[in-house]
């Protein structure tokens, strides 16, 4: 499956990749992201559309330094998703 391609603003070709993002809702409020296919990619925010916001920026980080220092890209391509229910004795 290729990846769309989009042109930006100064009219260079960019590469569209979507990645899944995790919101754990906190305690104290507000929401913790992760993004499993980027270890280390974390962020925080006090609303959903915060968290989501701050997340677009950190994954953009994210690709920004793997890029810099020539690393590979990691996508979400080929990785499926399952939840499982499992019990506890009590």
């Amino acid at each position: 499956m290729s990846t769309p391609l989009n042109k930006n603003l100064t009219g260079s070709t960019q590469q569209m990749i979507s990645y899944r993002i995790l919101l754990k809702k906190e305690p104290e409020g507000g929401y913790t992201v992760t993004v499993p296919s980027l270890p280390g990619c974390v962020t925080y925010g006090k609303s959903i559309e915060d968290a989501i916001k701050m997340a677009k920026e950190a994954i953009e980080l994210c690709l920004e330094s793997l890029k810099s220092h020539n690393e590979e890209i990691p996508t979400d391509e080929g990785t499926l998703e399952y939840t499982l229910t499992v019990g506890i004795n009590a």
